[in-house]
């Protein structure tokens, strides 16, 4: 422990002159990159309208109907990207930390050809790793999602390709992947399309293994009501194993004029083990073994005159024990919890085109959720409450929306939803505006105004009366029935200036605004983690995104993002707050090819970001700095990428939070990474749209 935290201030210290050394090479990356740029040819571009079909030497962008259609392979034909998690990254104003994707500033929802999926971030990322880069056709990004898309917000659809009669009639990929920081992990996986006549079907599976380690470290100055100071000094070690196994069967068949039937099951077994090790001024070890299961089935109908039906069953299973033991194998206490989550899912939407121009969409969807969780404790001494709790939430929604073109350009494309929730906390009907406004005045300039309107729903695990054990019984985290869904409202400025250079602007306003934060008891040594509500979170900002060349063997784009972040809280426990902070993150990617014979490209990427807040916290500034060489043989049909991530180790965030009496430093470390991965397209490949699962807020 000692060798942990006896000197917070030497690590700080290191870790700055890393930070440093970062913004040294980062800073000579961009002075290079910008320098190289000045002598790059601008693109010949030419626009088709009404759909405003950027081109060039290859095209890359398009509008239509207020979205922008990217050719994503494109974009990364040159990348070591072997999958749709890390195509994503590459597409223009998207940026990626700790698994979230954001656009613009805002998060984003990832579809899978415009079926919308409510899965978890964690679950969605595993999927969309399993799935290969070579599969993608193109990207819709939309800064505001229209209603018939069932997605309030920002929307990356990813479309797959499609079977077809001109590729082979068994084709697919095989790919592996090794990673190591501290510990070995692997994956393996492979995909298959079946193609004969108006029939064809496809099978995706992925097997995940592997374990990790990590140390980390908490000092908190914990104030009592009786005025007594109490220094705790925890260091903590974690180390587990787990093994995921991901999988989709689907089926399509087409028959009559341009009618088609298709059916997919997704499914997912994970299981894992545990064993966090607390020492300081607590001591204790927690084992854990955790276990969940998904099974989705969903059967869609679409039909060439606009109409489109469908239907969707979803089970999911958690199971997980925890024991508390001390140091010498004895048990404190054993919490055993499941989380058991049904869903059923109905829809159908309509679409008209009239003569004059105008683009109608109305549908209506219907959802119903059981949650059935329990928690029970057993064991000596003061033991947490158990819990048992059905909860079951009916949600129907109805939209309205229109279209249309005004000459070759202006375009427009409203909607208006409006949706009954009802649970058994929660019974309102809701009303959510979506509006988007393009202006192409020319063939260099394009222009995006988007308003609209949100509410965000808390996961099922957070609005129960549930308490987990943590840092050697020092810390708690607790669920809040009484917590109240976000309402929000975003206005979004997108410029486009030559198909490549892009500046974007936004101001967003979000009322009870919900977040898990953590509070020191002043009536017991206990930290307590509880999600709760603020009163409000605003936050404003730029970007801007800068591509440029270097002839044949430099590619590289520059983000640059500013942000403001206001939050407040008047009743947060027995203080209030209110808190804003300016802040800035800047990404730069490289991509150097090396050699066309043998096919050699090398990737440098870094990333930097100053210090921000979030709620109490302050987040010190942090970096980044990645590194990679692809080998591309057999016909470009195999590739072999080698690479360093987080070269210099500075990638962690050791929040700390300094307000009144709540004193707490954290540290968090950074492992440098290292990843090997493999991947052999075989026959013609493509792949085929795919819907996935409906599991966004279970845990």
């Amino acid at each position: 422990m000692t060798n942990v935290f006896e000197n917070f201030a030497d690590t700080n210290r290191h870790r700055s002159m890393k930070r440093t050394l970062l913004i040294i090479v980062f800073t000579a990356l961009c002075f290079n990159a910008v320098a190289q740029s000045k002598d790059e040819k601008l693109d010949s571009l030419y626009y088709s309208l009404p759909e405003a079909m950027v081109t060039g030497e290859k095209p890359i962008v398009k509008a239509d109907k207020g979205k922008l259609i990217y050719d994503l392979p494109h974009i990364i034909k040159d990348l070591p990207v072997d999958n749709v998690f890390d195509a994503i990254k590459e597409l223009p104003g998207v940026t990626e930390k700790d698994g979230s994707f954001t656009l613009a500033g805002r998060g984003v929802k990832v579809v899978i050809d415009g079926k919308v999926t409510n899965m978890s971030s964690e679950q969605l990322n595993t999927l969309l790793k399993s799935i290969p880069a070579s599969s993608i056709a193109n990207a819709e990004v939309m800064y505001s999602a229209p209603a018939r898309y069932q997605v309030r917000g920002a929307m990356i659809n990813i479309t797959l390709k499609k079977a077809d009669d001109s590729i082979a009639p068994v084709v697919g990929e095989v790919g592996g992947k090794w990673q190591y920081d501290n510990r070995h992990a692997f994956q393996e996986r492979a995909s298959l399309i079946v193609n004969k006549g108006k029939f064809s079907g496809d099978i995706l599976y992925s097997h995940t293994h592997g374990k990790s380690f990590s140390e980390t470290g908490s000092e908190a100055h914990h104030s009592l009501n009786d005025g007594t100071v109490h220094k705790i000094i925890d260091a903590s070690t974690s180390e587990s194993q787990s093994h995921r196994h991901n999988w989709r069967v689907g089926a399509d068949y087409n028959f009559g004029q341009k009618h088609s039937l298709s059916g997919v099951y997704t499914g997912s077994y994970a299981k894992g083990t545990g064993v966090y090790t607390t020492a300081g001024f607590h001591n204790a070890v927690n084992n854990a073994l955790s276990v969940n299961q998904m099974h989705n089935g969903r059967i869609d109908y679409n039909t060439p005159f606009g109409l489109s039906a469908g239907a969707e069953f979803t089970s999911y299973k958690a199971p997980i024990i925890q024991a508390l033991n001390n140091p010498d194998g004895s048990n404190i206490l054993t919490a055993d919890d499941n989380q058991h989550i049904t869903r059923w899912k109905a829809f159908v939407s309509q679409e008209h085109n009239t003569k004059n121009g105008w683009g109608i969409n109305y549908g209506v969807n219907f959802n119903m959720a059981k949650d059935d969780s329990w928690q029970k404790y057993t064991g000596t001494g003061e033991l947490p409450g158990d819990m048992s709790a059905v909860q079951r939430e009916n949600i129907l929604n109805i939209y309205a929306g229109f279209n249309k073109s005004f000459g070759d350009k202006l375009m427009m494309d409203v909607s208006l939803a409006g949706e009954r929730y009802e649970s058994e906390v929660w019974k309102k009907w809701d009303i959510y505006p979506n509006a988007v406004l393009l202006y192409t005045p020319n063939k260099d300039n394009l222009f995006q105004l988007v308003v609209n309107g949100n509410r965000d729903y808390p996961e099922y695990w957070a609005v129960k009366s549930a308490t987990n054990i943590s840092s050697g019984g020092y810390s708690e985290i607790i669920g809040n029935p009484d917590l109240s869904p976000a309402s929000s409202w975003f206005a979004q400025f997108i410029y486009l200036f030559k198909n490549k250079y892009m500046l974007a602007a936004w101001f967003g306003h979000t009322d009870d605004y919900f977040v898990q934060t953590q509070y020191l008891d002043p009536n017991r040594l206990k930290s307590i983690f509880k999600w709760v509500n603020f009163d409000y979170q605003q936050t404003a900002g730029l970007q801007l995104a800068i591509p440029f060349k270097a002839g044949q063997w430099l590619d590289s784009r520059l983000t640059v993002t500013g942000q403001y972040q206001h939050e407040k809280d008047s009743d947060f426990y027995d203080m209030s707050f209110d808190r804003h902070k300016v802040y800035l993150y800047v990404i730069l990617n490289n991509s150097f090819t090396i050699s066309r014979k043998p096919h050699l490209i090398m990737n440098v990427n870094g990333s930097y970001n100053t210090a921000a807040i979030q709620g109490l916290y302050d987040l010190p500034q942090s970096g980044n700095l990645d590194m990679s060489l692809t080998w591309r043989f057999l016909k470009e049909k195999a590739n072999l990428t080698v690479g360093c991530y987080d070269v210099l180790e500075t990638r962690g965030i050791s929040p700390y939070m300094n307000c009144g009496k709540q004193v707490v430093y954290n540290h968090y470390p950074s492992y440098r990474e290292f990843k090997l991965t493999f991947s052999y397209r075989f026959g013609a490949y493509k792949d085929k749209e795919r819907k996935e699962v409906d599991t966004s807020r279970f845990r």
